[in-house]
């Protein structure tokens, strides 16, 4: 089994969505063949809860306005660090860094097909490391500077 052309559709349309709103890494597996609950999970992440909801609004807005569907289940609202739309075709994992890192999502379906995104979606592999790096040097920046 692949991913359906609808499956598809949203899937990129969540993808761009989410690059639009500078998510990091975001990748798509087709779990067609391991799941029959869906076809396939697109992750994303950002350095912080306010990002991870602006990503998730952005994604829940362009689906309903583009394509017409809502979440049938929307979790992780509240504490904004993962937050899962599903819209049974799909499920959106949207996380923040600290929890992409620790859950490692990638891992688990490594074994399963990526789902090819537009290109700006494609742009955003890495992000999530060049960021990290960043704030470490900004950090290291700033207690270098209370040593002085």
């Amino acid at each position: 089994m692949t991913v359906t052309d609808r499956s598809h559709e949203l899937i990129n349309t969540a993808a761009q969505a989410a690059a639009d709103k500078l998510a990091h890494d975001i990748v798509a597996y087709d779990v067609s063949d391991v799941l029959s609950i869906t076809d396939a999970f697109l992750l994303a992440s950002a350095p912080n809860d306010r990002q991870v909801k602006a990503i998730v609004d952005e994604i829940e807005e362009r689906l309903s306005k583009e394509l017409g569907v809502k979440p049938v289940r929307r979790e992780g609202d509240r504490e904004a660090r993962w937050v899962l739309l599903d819209y049974v075709d799909i499920v959106v994992h949207v996380q923040h860094s600290e929890e992409r890192v620790f859950y490692a999502l990638e891992r688990l379906w490594k074994d399963c097909p990526e789902v090819e995104l537009p290109e700006e979606a494609k742009a955003t592999r890495g992000k999530a490391e060049e960021h990290a790096k960043l704030r470490a040097a900004e950090e290291a920046a700033e207690l270098d500077g209370d040593w002085r």
